[in-house]
């Protein structure tokens, strides 16, 4: 999860680093680096990103599921800023001796994002390491205004790409056995064809990667808005998930606070476009779920049948960090910071 703690690392870490006068975005401004090539109406979108928490704590254990993620993870940061895909550069470090059924099976997932998304390999490099370490660069291009985190006002109305909290679910199953069963199914799919849609009608966007809560709390930060959630956490989250929460006698709410997400993308929307949300939407054969609304009240608010639950988003955000990685202390203490359902 990209905890408050970290973006003030990352703030430390940029201090001083030369900047392009071309890039669009500043810091934590969007999913995607955005840079305006001269003479052009095109914005080249950058990111990048790894795979090492998820290997090292073996949320991340089949090969081919390692490679469909890695390029998943770099494709959803294209999704929330509109952008078409252009490419990816992979960087692969792998064991000297490594098995070679597994780097097949590794090998297969790249490639069927790859097409999936159509993304493809331009190239990387490969080193030799004593545990795999895998990291990716995505490159695409928009045309015209790309999408940022910034742009929501209140009364814009919050939707989802999709149902949320799979992630939640599938990393509760795989790192917290005493709290949940072990065959959660996850393979998320980057919104890129969703993205493109949005860039038009969408007033702020961001993926879900870090779980919903997280995410929520990022948007009203850099908008300076609240959001109220109107719609019964069951009904926006993934079915699977819930099941999963339910077995495992915990809250729905607590597949939403991370730390780790399924990969959707969060956005607002104007009421006045609404009308071309949906037209768009229709064309495609999607489904956008509405949560809530942009407020001017800061927050969070859940409405609940005692009056609304405000949770405290920040700090559970920096729970994880906080707790130090230490899962059971996280799960006992997360449980008296979420809202009732």
């Amino acid at each position: 999860m990209t905890s408050v703690l970290e973006h003030q690392l990352i703030g430390r870490l940029a201090a001083g680093l030369p900047r392009s006068p071309a890039q669009l975005n500043r810091l934590h401004e969007s999913d995607a680096e955005l840079v305006r090539l001269p003479g052009s109406d095109l914005v080249l979108a950058l990111t990048t990103d790894a795979l090492a928490e998820e290997l090292a704590t073996g949320l991340y254990a089949d090969p081919w599921l390692i490679g469909w993620m890695l390029v998943t993870v770099n494709a959803s940061d294209l999704a929330a800023v509109g952008a078409d895909p252009l490419g990816l550069l992979i960087c692969e470090t792998l064991p000297p001796g490594a098995d070679g059924d597994w780097i097949a099976a590794l090998q297969r997932g790249i490639a069927d994002a790859s097409v999936a998304y159509g993304l493809p390999v331009l190239g990387g490099d490969t080193n030799a390491g004593a545990a795999p370490h895998l990291a990716a660069t995505a490159v695409g291009l928009v045309p015209g205004r790309p999408l940022t985190r910034c742009g929501a006002r209140p009364g814009d109305l919050l939707f989802a790409s999709g149902p949320l909290g799979g992630g939640g679910a599938f990393a509760l199953a795989q790192l917290v056995a005493p709290y949940g069963p072990h065959a959660v199914p996850f393979r998320p799919v980057a919104r890129l064809r969703e993205g493109v849609l949005l860039r038009e009608v969408a007033s702020a966007c961001m993926d879900t990667s870090d779980g919903a809560i997280a995410t929520m709390d990022e948007l009203m930060t850099r908008n300076g808005v609240g959001l109220r959630i109107e719609v019964p956490v069951e009904r926006w989250t993934d079915p699977a998930a819930l099941a999963a929460a339910r077995a495992a006698a915990l809250p729905p709410w607590f597949l939403h606070a991370g730390p780790h997400g399924e990969f959707e993308l969060l956005f607002t929307v104007p009421p006045d476009r609404i009308p071309a949300l949906e037209a768009a939407a229709e064309a495609i054969g999607w489904h956008p779920l509405r949560l809530g609304t942009a407020t001017t009240e800061p927050g969070l608010a859940v409405p609940g049948a005692a009056g609304d639950r405000r949770p405290d988003t920040t700090a559970i955000r920096n729970l994880f960090a906080e707790c130090g990685g230490d899962v059971g202390r996280y799960v006992a203490a997360l449980g008296n910071m979420l809202p009732e359902t």
